[in-house]
């Protein structure tokens, strides 16, 4: 017989847990996460940070995901491609971001992410990247946030593509797994390379252990990082993770850059 919770003890602890948000306001009060002016809830942005996040909305590029300035009509398939990936298709399927990086409070909230130790903007930003991401979430099978080499870890104690990973995960549903793809070369930072030398820097640096190829096999990938430039990393990764048998990588990022320097 299946037994059913009291209406008194459910009400008792929908109470605890309205009070336990009000100590908690009253203890660190509501503040936006870019510029810290105070708002009325946790884990959003002022109005004036709102109006300055340069989201990332159709009409957009459907395979690299990077937003058209007006509506180009749609090809054959129904789907809107850019000449960048006509010219040069990414190996990844689609990507998908939140945000524009180099405009508005995107850049604060992964550099504070990233190198501040605020581990707690991972909910949040995991929050906006699931609805960012719906369409490749809706059948993925698997969530694999770009791993860093040991090395760096060790230095860093955080990867956020994880911390992102796991708040998309809450979101959707879709399971991560961190032991799939291993970063096995310590490649220098990608910052201030060309796209060429992007490539060039990432090559061979990812793995799917031989032991664990058959996980891969015939499931459909989403890899999760904080921030897309040339897309060098997420190709590079997607490869392995096909030739590995992947049957689809889309990639999910929070913020991408849209004019490289």
């Amino acid at each position: 017989m299946l037994l059913r919770t009291p209406t008194w003890l459910r009400q008792g602890a929908r109470a605890l847990k309205r009070a336990g948000g009000v100590a908690l306001d009253l203890l660190y009060p509501p503040s936006c996460l870019a510029c810290r002016r105070a708002i009325a809830a946790h884990g959003g942005l002022c109005p004036a940070c709102w109006s300055a996040m340069r989201f990332i909305e159709r009409p957009f590029c459907e395979r690299l995901g990077t937003p058209f300035e007006i509506d180009l009509a749609a090809g054959e398939s129904g789907r809107t491609i850019s000449p960048a990936a006509l010219a040069d298709p990414p190996v990844f399927h689609r990507a998908r971001a939140v945000a524009r990086f180099e405009e508005g409070p995107a850049r604060q909230l992964v550099h504070r992410l990233k190198y501040g130790d605020r581990g707690e903007l991972a909910a949040p930003m995991g929050l906006w990247m699931a609805r960012a991401g719906e369409e490749l979430l809706r059948d993925a099978d698997l969530l694999i946030p770009i791993p860093l080499h040991w090395t760096r870890l060790a230095r860093r104690r955080f990867n956020q593509a994880a911390a992102l990973a796991s708040a998309v995960s809450k979101a959707s549903a879709v399971p991560v797994e961190t032991e799939l793809l291993n970063r096995i070369k310590p490649t220098p930072p990608q910052v201030g390379l060309t796209r060429r030398l992007r490539a060039r820097n990432i090559q061979d640096a990812f793995d799917v252990p031989s032991a664990r190829r058959i996980e891969a096999e015939g499931r459909k990938i989403v890899l999760v990082d904080d921030v897309m430039t040339s897309g060098a990393t997420l190709n590079a990764a997607a490869r392995i993770l096909l030739r590995a048998g992947a049957k689809r990588v889309d990639a999910l990022v929070f913020a991408r850059v849209v004019t490289e320097s």
